[in-house]
This record gives C-alpha cells, structure tokens and sequence, in this order.
C-alpha cells in the first residue's frame, strides 16, 4: 500500500521527470547555468514554496530551503543535487532532493515538529558536466575552488562560468567562499541512488532485490580519485594520402593511453576511465594533429591510485605526451560518531563505501560532520539513462532518511562538530 507520502514523492518525481530529458536518448542533460537548470531551480522553489520553506542562495548560487531559523541554532540539512552528466540517469542526485522533501512531508504527516532549523538543500554544479569540476557549487562556498578559478571554468563552447552567470542574470562578482552559510549546518546527510550493485547482490554473488534489510545503506566513505588531462601530440596530414610509415598520429597515442590506464588499474587493484577527448583538426579525412584526453582514477587505496596514474603518465610521457592534474580527492571518511547513529536508528542497513564523489564529501572534509544514505539500484548502472530504483526502494529511502531526521532533530541535534569547527 503506497502512503500519502510515497504518493507525495510520486508525484513530485512525476513533475520533475520530463525536465532536461532527451527525447533521443531516453538521458537527461540538466547542466548548470542553463534554461534547464533554471527550470529545475524553479521547480525546487515552488516545492518549498508550497511547504512554507524559506528558500536562500549563498554565494556559490546552491539553494538553502529552510524549516526554522538556521541563525539561532546550526541545524539538520538533509537534500543533494538535481543537475546531471550528459545523457545521464534520472536518479542520481534528484532522488536525494525529492526524499528530502518528501521527509518533510512525512515529518508533518506525523505531527514531527522538529527542535532545530531542518535545511534541505539542492547544490548547483555537482557533476560538472559543463564547466569539467565536478562539486562546483560546495568546493566554492568551502573554498576548495576558488573564486578566480571557477570564474574562468569554460565549456565546450567556450562560454565561461562567469558569462553565465551573467547570462543567467547574476553577478559573478558575488561568488565566494561561504563560511556565513557553512556555520547554518550542524550536520549534513545526504541520500543518494548507490552507484553500484552492491545492495542488489546476495552473499553467494546473485541478483537478490528481496531482502528489504538491503534496500537501505549507509555510506561510511568515499574512495580517492582524481582527473587528469593528458595531451597527445601528433602531426595533421592528409588521410588519403600519407604512407602509414610516414604518420605521426595521435590517435595512436591515445589508443595506448587508454590500454595503459586498464592495465595499471587492473593491476593495482583500481578503475580507470578515459570517458572524454578532443581530437584536432577534428577532420574525418585528417590525420589527427593533437589529442587531449581525461583520465578518471579510483580506487579503495589512495597509493594504489596514484602509482596507477603515474604509470600511465609515464607511459603518455614515452609517446611526448604530458599530464596535467586537474582535481585530486583524498580518501573522505564520513563522521564516524554520525555513521554510528546513523547505525542505531537504522538496525541492520548495511555499511558500505563509495567510489563515487558527492557533496556530502566536500563538505565532511571541510568541519561538517556529515554522512550518506545509498538506496538499493536493481542493476547498479549509473550516469546512463538505464539508471534506475524500484519505487518501494524509493520509499523505503524515504522512511529511513525520516527516521533518521527524526531523530537528529529530537533534541540531541547534531555529532560534535570536527577538528577546526
């Protein structure tokens, strides 16, 4: 039987479905600063509107929606993202916004009246699918990016972060680190479609979506990793004409690149990615002249990470090739005192770590004490539009992101703040 608040958060998700959506993929492209995403920032003001929440903007532009005074009290902030990679999945990151808010509806259904400000938040920027810097909108309040930096960001079409802002009527003067808005949180759990297969797979390894002990988890870290941006050089010539001992190509190079990156991770234990290129002159019938390519590297153990891109870039390096680091992230452990509660509300959800970065990290390496919540997904693929949840996994996301809010906001508000708060 669905209750009034699964039949809120199917409503809500109903409303939010065809935002950004591809009608050739199936996939959704919501990403920053664009009239999508003014859509769905729309959206998430009158969702809050229509539950007398108090939408604020810090400085970065995410969006702080408020149940109580958050300035007389740090309090409970529960929420994620709704933007998205390209052709990307309609849970990651919007089934942490639409929970949130369905946990307020559930709080109220219940007569919950919570005892310190509940903040449900929708960062901006998180996947970075326009500007390349993944957690945009947390590095620059916490100011991991700075300001200067994340002004120049440029998309594919050389657009900068700063010209849109403009265009989407903001002051890029403004943006900034945020420690006014920071001090508002006492703690931060996000919830969160699981990235992988983990909560889907039975002890001997089969598909098992029966164990309703499993449809929940809490996320105990997040994995190091990194991207680098590797340029291959080469030589323009003419395809049709150019002996094949006489080339100089750089699509060569990048096919050894990304053969070296499988190999080093598979040795090492990791995964490595290279998921995005630029090839010039870009012409079908030119050899190619130059090749930047990305490197995405992770792992459970940061010096396994790192000799595997040092591998490859040594390997890059033989072919003249150079590697540049462009973002780096430590192993980020979540509050352990907050895991532990998190444990003792919910009795038996499996902890597990993440190879996945979400802002709840940011956040947790910067003095908020913070955590995860991961909901079951059937086949574990992710940032593609074959994304998915069942709708009584969703649910059940609910019910415990409310237990646990529940909790939290009884009077015992918050974990001791971390060292440096």
């Amino acid at each position: 039987m669905v209750t009034s608040v699964g039949r809120s958060f199917d409503r809500m998700w109903s409303d939010l479905e065809p935002i950004g959506r591809s009608g050739q993929t199936g996939g959704y492209r919501r990403h920053a600063w664009t009239r999508t995403d003014h859509d769905l920032r729309e959206w998430f003001v009158g969702e809050c509107a229509a539950r007398d929440l108090e939408v604020v903007e810090d400085r970065a532009g995410n969006q702080w929606a408020w149940w109580g005074d958050p300035d007389t009290t740090p309090g409970v902030v529960i929420g994620s993202h709704l933007d998205s990679v390209p052709d990307g999945g309609a849970f990651d990151g919007p089934l942490g916004v639409v929970s949130a808010l369905a946990t307020v509806d559930a709080l109220r259904a219940a007569g919950v009246t919570p005892h310190v400000p509940l903040g449900v938040v929708n960062f901006v920027d998180e996947e970075g699918a326009r500007f390349g810097v993944a957690c945009a909108g947390s590095r620059i309040i916490t100011g991991v990016l700075t300001a200067d930096r994340a002004r120049s960001l440029t998309d594919a079409d050389g657009v900068s972060m700063a010209q849109a802002w403009r265009s989407a009527g903001r002051d890029p003067a403004t943006m900034g680190p945020d420690p006014e808005t920071l001090s508002r949180v006492g703690c931060f759990v996000e919830l969160h479609v699981e990235q992988g297969k983990a909560l889907a797979l039975a002890p001997d390894g089969s598909d098992d979506l029966t164990d309703p002990a499993r449809a929940v988890a809490i996320g105990t870290d997040i994995w190091p990793h990194g991207r680098w941006r590797i340029d291959i050089p080469g030589e323009a010539n003419h395809a049709g004409t150019t002996r094949l001992e006489d080339r100089h190509d750089a699509m060569l190079g990048l096919a050894s690149v990304v053969q070296s990156a499988r190999s080093y991770a598979a040795g090492l234990g990791c995964v490595a990615t290279v998921g995005k290129v630029l090839v010039e002159p870009g012409g079908v019938n030119a050899i190619p002249s130059h090749v930047t390519a990305w490197l995405d590297a992770r792992g459970a153990d940061e010096d396994a990470v790192r000799a595997t891109v040092a591998g490859v870039s040594a390997d890059a390096a033989a072919l003249g090739a150079g590697t540049t680091e462009e973002s780096w992230t430590p192993t980020t452990r979540f509050d352990p005192s907050l895991v532990s509660r998190l444990s003792g509300i919910l009795p038996g959800a499996p902890l597990l770590g993440t190879g996945a970065g979400h802002d709840a990290g940011i956040l947790a390496t910067h003095g908020v004490p913070s955590a995860m919540l991961f909901v079951r997904n059937p086949t574990g693929v992710s940032h593609s539009p074959a994304e998915s949840a069942r709708a009584e996994d969703c649910h059940a996301g609910v019910d415990a992101l409310t237990a646990v809010v529940t909790e939290l906001c009884n009077g015992r508000t918050t974990t001791p703040m971390s060292d440096g708060r």
